[in-house]
């Protein structure tokens, strides 16, 4: 059987470092070309990776040799971007957050939906191993009924590649948006469950433009739990995710992270009863599988276009949130 074959539309920082390895280890799908505004910097990558380096988005998203979209554009450029993959019956995986607001996010899936094209979304999180099992052990009941859950995601973006991230007219916004969708999808994978209403707090400074940061939200969920979410876009990298039930706590130290072990411990009644080590550095392969699959009638891939616009729902809520002082019902 025959890989299924993507191209990258929008080549930037994340796709050379997260995306290119993930397609070299993977068995289901190859990566046969690209596409950046930056026609120079487009070649160079090419040549490096031994692919075709498109002279247009269109010229990409017309070849034959292409049967798959990977949107790694600026927020602002997803809605287009998808608008001309799906236009030439290509299908779509698109970047995190999905749009700027969830009309576009709607749009995208009307223009999947028009073209007969799959859609999914590049919540890789989904496909790492500690929020599987997390996932796993709370429904089987290791720590009774989920109560309170935190999400937390740090880094320092004031040293990040992508310089876009503090143009409002270009990122749907700072680490609310960037990371911070990441741990409201992973809250809503573990917990299974949605979220109802949303608070949030959120600051800017002289290096974030219009945009946020750092926040903090808080959540409802459906099951009765109550969920925060805490990001930050000027503090050292760190990721951590900690679900309290009636019986006991799961925690997930590095849970977000790629690049590290995760130490997934279990505690009850004040004492540690389990810790177990898992790897997610095989979340982008595993994800990038998934889409293969779905792609060729085996399964689903779990975060679709339709599951997106949930998370970008809860996004535009959580903006009005900030700038009205206010709780937003979803």
């Amino acid at each position: 059987m025959s890989k299924l074959r993507f191209a990258i539309l929008g080549f930037g920082h994340h796709a050379s470092r997260r995306l290119v390895p993930a397609f070299a280890r993977s068995t289901e799908v190859s990566l046969v070309g690209l596409w950046r505004r930056d026609q120079e910097a487009s070649a160079q990558e090419a040549r490096r990776l031994n692919i075709e380096s498109f002279d247009s988005a269109e010229q990409l998203c017309v070849s034959p040799d292409v049967d798959a979209v990977f949107i790694t554009s600026p927020d602002a450029m997803h809605l287009e971007d998808a608008r001309l993959a799906f236009s030439h019956g290509k299908a779509v995986l698109c970047e995190k957050p999905v749009a700027m607001n969830v009309g576009q996010a709607v749009a995208m899936q009307e223009a999947a939906d028009a073209a007969g094209a799959l859609f999914g979304v590049g919540q890789n999180f989904r496909f790492n191993e500690s929020l599987q099992r997390m996932r796993e052990q709370i429904a089987a009941g290791r720590i009774g009924v989920p109560q309170f859950a935190n999400a937390l995601f740090a880094y320092a973006g004031d040293r990040a590649s992508r310089k876009w991230i503090t143009d409002a007219t270009l990122a749907c916004g700072g680490p609310i948006a960037d990371v911070g969708v990441h741990c409201i999808d992973a809250l809503r994978f573990v917990l299974s469950t949605e979220v109802t209403s949303i608070s949030v707090l959120a600051s800017t400074d002289p290096l974030s433009g219009q945009v946020e940061a750092f926040a903090t939200l808080q959540l409802a969920m459906a099951n009765d739990a109550f969920a925060q979410v805490t990001v930050s876009a000027r503090a050292s990298y760190r990721t951590s995710l900690e679900v309290t039930g009636s019986e006991g706590v799961l925690i997930a130290e590095n849970g977000f992270s790629v690049d590290r072990p995760v130490d997934l411990i279990l505690r009850k009644a004040g004492e540690v009863v389990e810790v177990s080590t898992v790897s997610n550095d095989d979340g982008y392969v595993r994800m990038l599988d998934a889409f293969s699959k779905a792609f060729r009638g085996v399964g689903s891939f779990s975060p679709s276009g339709a599951d997106a616009i949930v998370n970008q729902r809860i996004l535009d809520a959580a903006f009005r949130s900030w700038h009205s002082g206010l709780r937003e019902t979803l």
